[in-house]
């Protein structure tokens, strides 16, 4: 068995203990307001903060502006229209390869 292996089931071992290991935490700390809001939010702060440095992240220590940025700016105001989700996806997917498919 090669270290990839070994890696893929060091994950799985460790994402199934971490399953586990929330399936224990008491209800009475579950319940608790702030708990409920940081896990209503937290899923939000990461998506957002995931988007953003896939669309202006360039290598390990860059920051670059491109198609990317012109597609997200047209799907943030399709969210702000209440555009349907895929609607938001399939605009965002036509500016971008319109500014790729002109720069």
């Amino acid at each position: 068995m090669n270290t990839t292996w070994l890696a893929i089931l060091g994950t799985a071992a460790g994402c199934y203990g971490l399953k586990l290991l929330g399936l224990s935490v008491p209800s009475g700390l579950l319940d608790r307001p702030v708990v409920r809001r940081f896990a209503a939010l937290a899923p939000v702060a990461l998506l957002a903060a995931l988007t953003a440095l896939q669309t202006f992240g360039q290598g390990a220590h860059g920051l670059a502006v491109d198609a990317r940025a012109a597609g997200l700016a047209a799907a943030g105001v399709a969210v702000w229209r209440r555009a349907p989700f895929l609607v938001v996806v399939v605009v965002a997917v036509l500016v971008t390869a319109l500014v790729r498919a002109v720069a």
